[in-house]
């Protein structure tokens, strides 16, 4: 689920290959639309779907000419993101 609160864009519960497909195109008009912060400190267990979807929001965002940024990343994320080495693509906040 995305809830929108200004610029920020608040995921909460698993972002999964069962759970990303449909956050996909709402979520790259969204970061397209304006400079926007992802939380994810509600996110309760990610996967490589994750990683896709942040980067498909990420390639959204710059081809837009907008500021994106990543707030509240869990571990796990950092985590893969760092063994797929992307952590240097995905603005990842610390």
């Amino acid at each position: 689920m995305i809830r929108e609160d200004g610029a920020r864009l608040t995921l909460e519960g698993p972002l999964t290959l069962a759970t990303v497909a449909p956050l996909g195109e709402a979520g790259r008009a969204l970061v397209a639309a304006a400079d926007r912060v992802v939380d994810l400190a509600a996110v309760t267990q990610v996967d490589s779907a994750a990683l896709a979807l942040l980067l498909s929001w990420t390639r959204a965002a710059r081809g837009a000419g907008r500021e994106f940024s990543i707030t509240g990343a869990p571990a796990a994320l950092v985590s893969l993101a760092s063994l797929y080495d992307v952590d240097t693509i995905l603005p990842l906040g610390r």
